[in-house]
């Protein structure tokens, strides 16, 4: 069963989701900012569900994280730290998943620029309720 499909800009990296989604959560902690230029949106997978094609370039973001993108088109594709699941930017999937935005972490870190409006939960740090919950 496949879930999802995505890609990076230049289409050297594909992946397949082979099982459910996570919501989309925002993190707008000091790091996503900066390797996206605004917030993060992400869903997450089981890592044995995805199945990456291309040469993913890893860097190494924090003791516990790394950051998966493309080096040739330079999208950012993936977080993967601690845990069962590897998350997914959102801004990658093809089409409609299904999965829409969820909550907001790391409000505390957002940008000064802009405000996060709307009902969402919203945490100043991780949510451990927002960020391991999967669809069924």
């Amino acid at each position: 069963m496949t879930t999802a499909t995505g890609s990076c800009l230049c289409g050297a990296i594909r992946y397949v989701v082979n099982g459910p989604l996570r919501p989309v959560i925002a993190c707008h902690c000091a790091q996503c900012r900066k390797t996206s230029g605004h917030h993060v949106a992400a869903t997450s997978a089981l890592r044995e569900a995805v199945e990456i094609e291309g040469s993913v370039t890893w860097y190494r973001s924090s003791a516990t994280a790394r950051r998966g993108f493309c080096g040739t088109c330079g999208s950012n594709l993936f977080w993967d730290g601690p845990g069962t699941h590897l998350s997914i930017f959102a801004g990658t999937l093809d089409g409609d998943p299904g999965v829409r935005l969820a909550g907001h972490i790391f409000c505390a870190d957002k940008g000064a620029y802009y405000d996060i409006d709307g009902d969402l939960p919203k945490a100043d740090q991780d949510d451990q309720r927002l960020t391991t919950q999967v669809q069924a």
